[in-house]
């Protein structure tokens, strides 16, 4: 008679538990890896898809653009086909992720806008935040990379775009009475009056 052959379905094997932790840690990790190169793989798809305008047409132009591709990720250096994609990609973030969690109570002292990518300054903050966010949730951020997004980012941009006189200071102040007004910024000619 001969022995039974290593790993056939007769053989039982049993995954300690301490291992099940690791490797769930690991699947989660791998999860989330695998959403955030679909993101990237969105971007880098529409970016084929419409490579036409790299900067805000609004800019004034350098003299040094390439046709390399985009010289920043920041959303204010984005234009056309590539702003529109990153700003649906940020309204995702904000509204089903951010907002849920840290959204908190509108009120007097912390209004909020939910015409918020009207107001650059939001739009701009916002997206710097979900930046840090996409680097410091990453793997390779390692674990204390959460609480660093927290500290350095998170808790900054809060105390920016919820304050009294921040960019949402002429909108919403209470949930049952939604407002949105946009504030005047200075000309350009009184910033040179001003200096």
């Amino acid at each position: 008679m001969s022995d039974p052959i290593q790993g056939t379905p007769d053989e039982h094997f049993r995954v300690p538990d301490d291992d099940l932790d690791d490797l769930a840690t690991t699947l989660a990790k791998t999860m989330a890896e695998v959403r955030q190169h679909g993101v990237l793989l969105d971007r880098l798809s529409s970016e084929d898809a419409a490579p036409s305008e790299t900067h805000r047409t609004d800019l004034p132009a350098t003299g040094a653009e390439e046709d390399a591709g985009p010289t920043s990720v920041f959303i204010l250096a984005l234009g056309g086909a590539e702003y529109d994609t990153e700003i649906a990609a940020l309204r995702d973030w904000v509204n089903h992720l951010f907002l849920p969690v840290y959204g908190r109570e509108i009120s007097t002292t912390r209004p909020w806008c939910a015409q918020w990518e009207q107001h650059p300054e939001a739009v701009a903050r916002l997206h710097a935040l979900w930046l840090a966010w996409q680097q410091l949730t990453d793997v390779e951020a390692g674990l204390s990379g959460p609480s660093t997004w927290h500290r350095d980012h998170c808790d900054q941009a809060l105390v920016h775009l919820r304050a009294p006189d921040g960019p949402f200071a002429a909108c919403t102040t209470s949930a049952n009475r939604p407002n949105h007004r946009l504030l005047a910024t200075p000309a350009p000619e009184q910033l040179e009056l001003a200096a």
